[in-house]
């Protein structure tokens, strides 16, 4: 199949946000774009708002005066359902409400011509569900795009149990032929980013109540040791609380409560006292009156060390008689017990320990304060600056890259998605340093398995078990991207 001709009417059926962002995509693609909404005046408002935002883009020489006119020129407020009889593509991004959507289609379908394709922007009710109420529901599928619409890359492209297979290519190349990063789904909760990102929230949430660190040090460590573009509190309170709340308790709903996506505690103590992050000013940290972001915790300078066996590349090595090791999911109280070593300190799986600012430690409850100040000095000594945390299972970055390619793992095995559009979709929808499954075979697939399993053995919760698929392409000697 090929993309949409490029003079083909597009309408968009809801003038929020998201909305004109898909909108204002389409048209700079050279469609011709219809806007409704419900609300009057809201559709001819849209319209002058892209109009302002294509405006930005000239002044910042992104856009040539010309084209902004074209573009502007190619929009047009509807007045109603019976202006998109023309129309080949409808997109809805209306309120996330199934009884609501599926009224609007069901006036959409009476009135557009029999080859128009219908989607939805929905991010979290079910394509399946939508289209069950369609005359024609193989016509129908989601196109999720991510906010800000004209800026990300990503489109989750969602076939439904009666989408076309035409149907789904076509939207695929339209949302390439519109400079988009598409990728292919199935309809299942969370479609891919918001099921596979869950744990990027879940574990650092239960690290904070665990008292690892703080939420400014945990997500320090997640940024610079980890390449996050943003750690996950700070991440949480730009979402709001109540978004990702909600979203985390849709995923655990609509998987019969499987407890790998059960929404924290801490969380819902945020929601309730009304400290939804930015918008009302205090989530994890303060934003207003008086902005107050906490710094993260640093440790002191400490000796540089006299003698150093091994070094980071082999994951374990010995300094001043202290012995250094990357985690493998096990506490270092646990592993040094088991390991009969008494002053054993571990450290953070970083992105990339040549370049990384920062690494996070933890020592064993059975280690001399001495041998913490050997590893602290050792880091420092390789210009890095040290957080040390409680001792966790899998500290920080591990176990979150270790649960996020799990869940990314079983939505491979699952017939989610392909691994390539997994990985696409966690680097273009949410700004991932590497897809979880490149960096699970970074890593080492046995590792990953390895953390998962002593996490598993640790907390006796069948939220870490290791993914299937995992466990044959270990025992394969495979990999997800070999």
């Amino acid at each position: 199949m090929a993309a949409l001709d490029r003079s083909a009417p597009v309408a968009v059926i809801g003038c929020g946000a998201m909305g004109q962002g898909i909108a204002q995509v389409a048209a700079q693609a050279g469609h011709p774009v219809l806007l409704l909404d419900s609300r009057p005046g809201a559709a001819a408002g849209a319209v002058q708002g892209i109009a302002r935002a294509l405006g930005k883009l000239v002044e910042k020489g992104k856009l040539a005066a010309g084209e902004r006119d074209a573009v502007a020129a190619r929009l047009t407020p509807a007045s109603g359902t019976a202006d998109l009889g023309d129309a080949a593509l409808v997109v809805e991004a209306i309120v996330e409400d199934l009884a609501v959507k599926q009224a609007v289609f069901r006036e959409v379908e009476a009135v557009v011509r029999p080859d128009a394709i219908l989607v939805s922007n929905t991010s979290s009710l079910p394509i399946t569900a939508i289209a069950s109420a369609l005359q024609r529901p193989e016509r129908f599928a989601g196109m999720h795009f991510f906010n800000p619409a004209p800026l990300m890359a990503l489109v989750e492209v969602i076939r439904g149990i009666a989408t076309d297979s035409t149907v789904a290519e076509t939207l695929f190349d339209t949302a390439r032929a519109w400079g988009k990063a598409p990728v292919h789904a199935r309809s299942t909760p969370g479609f891919i980013v918001n099921r596979v990102a869950r744990p990027f929230y879940a574990e650092a949430l239960r690290l904070l109540q665990e008292g690892a660190g703080s939420p400014a040090t945990l997500d320090a460590v997640m940024r610079d040791s980890g390449g996050f573009r943003m750690g996950p509190f700070e991440l949480m309170d730009l979402i709001g609380h109540d978004v990702n709340f909600a979203v985390t308790g849709s995923v655990h709903r609509a998987y019969f409560g499987d407890p790998r996506f059960q929404p924290s505690l801490v969380q819902q103590e945020l929601v309730e006292a009304g400290r939804l992050g930015r918008k009302t000013g205090q989530g994890f940290y303060r934003y207003a009156p008086d902005p107050e972001i906490p710094l993260p915790h640093t440790a002191e300078p400490c000796p540089a060390p006299r003698g150093v066996e091994g070094d980071l590349a082999s994951s374990r090595l010995v300094v001043d008689g202290v012995t250094l090791a990357l985690t493998d999911g096990r506490s270092a109280t646990r592993r040094a017990a088991e390991e009969g070593i008494a002053d054993l300190v571990l450290f953070d799986l970083a992105l990339d320990y040549t370049t990384t600012p920062r690494v996070a430690i933890a020592a064993a409850d059975q280690a001399s304060p001495d041998a913490l100040r050997t590893a602290v000095g050792y880091f420092q000594a390789q210009g890095k600056k040290v957080s040390v945390l409680d001792d966790a299972p899998g500290l920080v970055v591990m176990r979150t890259v270790a649960m996020l390619a799990n869940e990314a793992a079983d939505a491979v095995l699952h017939g989610v998605a392909s691994a390539a559009d997994v990985d696409t979709a966690m680097t273009k929808g949410v700004n991932y340093p590497l897809g979880p499954l490149a960096w699970a075979g970074r890593i080492g697939l046995g590792r990953v398995a390895g953390v998962l399993d002593a996490l598993a053995s640790t907390y006796g919760e069948d939220r870490y078990r290791t993914s299937a698929l995992i466990r044959r392409r270990v025992s394969g000697g495979t990999t997800f991207h070999g």
